[in-house]
């Protein structure tokens, strides 16, 4: 049994698409058949059923999978084992990050990582917290780290950091003492966009005080965090955001925070994998490893 046959069937797998699975590693779609036709003969069973336009598996097929996955990591450990120092491990680790993990988390945890495997190149992909889950599903990235749970039986969470939000404003309006929810409506208010963490999590809390969102004076809806910030500096508008993105401007004195009364939700920033990925011995070590990292 040829361990790069395997390696192409856990993509098709992952996938459910030989196309999507080709296009994944850089092989024709041609080739991948040829391989998994190959798999099928070697062994004297099918592996897939054709459902549509995606590639089902057979119930042996499910139990290949499940052998694939630990052969293959089997395969990189005892490489792992064989080199003479772990230093030399080089690929690519995909990660798919949300605003705040995006800025402020991963950088510091790529620079931790690449101290003990300085030949790792990362691919880093901004998107909203629900989008960062999406693409973890659909496999297009090796792991996300996100701030909010999306429950599905096939994603596996580690929780990673502790933070809350807070109320931010410019340094032009004068606001004392922790704020009242109703407070709010009296403001221009800029408000991140619904597949956020943030968002998710404010809007709980406006639900849970009988405030309808359409109440607040929302004058911009923004993707991405950065742009937030400055749209506030600015004083278009204030707005709710991580604790951890607003304290190193508000320590420059380039915004003010307030508490909200009441306001206590907290939150965990997640690293979140699929279950049914395979995945490569580095994106393993800095999955075991997150801990350490953060």
């Amino acid at each position: 049994m040829d361990l790069h046959q395997l390696y192409v069937f856990t993509k098709v797998v992952e996938h459910k698409s030989f196309s999507k699975a080709a296009e994944d590693i850089f092989l024709s779609q041609s080739t991948v058949s040829s391989h998994i036709q190959a798999l099928e003969k070697t062994l004297g069973i099918k592996l897939f059923d054709r459902v549509g336009r995606e590639s089902i598996l057979t119930p042996n097929g499910e139990r290949l999978y499940q052998w694939a996955r630990k052969l293959l990591l089997l395969k990189d450990q005892a490489l792992l084992d064989l080199k003479q120092g772990v230093t030399e491990l080089r690929g690519i680790i995909r990660i798919a990050a949300s605003s705040v993990p995006g800025q402020f988390m991963i950088p510091k945890m790529v620079k931790q990582f690449r101290m003990n495997y300085p030949e790792v190149n990362f691919h880093i992909q901004a998107s909203s917290s629900k989008n960062v889950a999406e693409k973890v599903l659909n496999g297009s990235v090796d792991f996300g780290i996100l701030g909010e749970k999306y429950e599905d039986d096939k994603l596996c969470y580690i929780p990673l950091l502790k933070e809350k939000l807070v109320l931010v404003t410019s340094n032009e309006l004068d606001l004392t003492g922790p704020v009242i929810i109703q407070d709010l409506l009296h403001y221009p208010f800029v408000m991140r966009s619904s597949s956020s963490g943030t968002n998710a999590i404010f809007e709980r809390f406006l639900k849970k005080n009988k405030i309808a969102k359409d109440q607040l004076n929302i004058v911009s809806y923004i993707e991405d965090g950065q742009s937030l910030l400055q749209f506030v500096i600015q004083n278009v508008g204030i707005s709710v955001m991580s604790v951890i993105a607003a304290r190193e401007f508000c320590d420059k004195n380039m915004l003010k925070m307030h508490e909200i009364s009441g306001f206590d939700d907290e939150r965990y920033f997640y690293l979140v994998y699929s279950i049914n990925k395979t995945q490569s011995l580095l994106s393993n070590l800095f999955i075991e490893g997150v801990m350490d990292l953060v």
